[in-house]
């Protein structure tokens, strides 16, 4: 890893969309609540802090990249150990700073848990109040920008993904993915996309415009079959199997 060169993040509730490419595996396999998190707000994490949850297994400073290059070009082997040796030669120690989510883990999972968007917000809301706490206002705001239906779509999409395999996940995720693109549903991609992308106005028109008016039915399509028209994601799995 790249160490303060590296930033991670799932933003796509920001263009009307959710985490995709298996995102709602690997997210919700995070400590506590903090894929919730990561998935509502697209918020960023530094190299440190992807150490810190699981998400990177190494970490070294960009200066001593062209020494790790060099190292495992010089390998000849296929055992993951060998590798692993390999690569902790050069990693470096490091922990995240004051400013890292990772000092409000205790808050996030309280606040993260519930079972709805409506209801993590009214949690944040409510820490605020009493705590008047920087992150809890900066959440709320993260929370506020993003497309109401985006946030209820993918935080069942994360909360699916901790009972399926990565397989599974990503057959979703397409079928998700597809269902976004079709306009049926909502506009919200398009418009979202042009906000942040294309005018650069960062003012989308998210339709439903509020929490309150996205609907279950909206949600529940995003998870339905395809039509006949459109097949099911087909995954390489015996091939797979059979060289495993």
């Amino acid at each position: 890893m790249r160490g303060q060169a590296l930033v991670f993040a799932t933003p796509e509730t920001l263009i009307g969309f959710h985490p995709d490419a298996g995102a709602s595996f690997y997210l919700s396999h995070l400590p506590g609540c903090l894929g919730e998190y990561l998935a509502l707000t697209g918020d960023k994490l530094k190299g440190v802090e992807m150490i810190a949850c699981g998400l990177a297994t190494h970490y070294s400073l960009t200066s001593r990249l062209p020494l790790i290059e060099e190292q495992l070009g010089k390998l000849v082997t296929d055992d993951p150990s060998v590798i692993e040796t390999s690569l902790e030669k050069f990693g470096e120690t490091a922990h995240p700073d004051d400013t890292s989510v990772i000092r409000w883990i205790e808050t996030l999972n309280k606040c993260f848990s519930h079972d709805t968007v409506e209801e993590i917000v009214d949690a944040l809301e409510s820490e605020a109040a009493k705590t008047h706490d920087a992150w809890c206002i900066s959440t709320l705001k993260k929370l506020k920008d993003a497309s109401p239906l985006s946030l209820k779509v993918s935080l069942r999409s994360i909360r699916d993904g901790r009972f399926q395999t990565l397989d599974q996940c990503l057959a979703r995720e397409y079928r998700m993915s597809l269902q976004g693109f079709s306009k049926q549903i909502s506009n919200d991609f398009c418009e979202g996309v042009r906000a942040r992308m294309v005018d650069k106005d960062f003012a989308p028109k998210w339709d439903p415009p509020s929490l309150e008016k996205v609907s279950k039915d909206m949600v529940d399509r995003y998870f339905s079959p395809l039509s006949e028209f459109e097949p099911e994601l087909e995954l390489p799995v015996k091939q797979r199997e059979a060289f495993a």
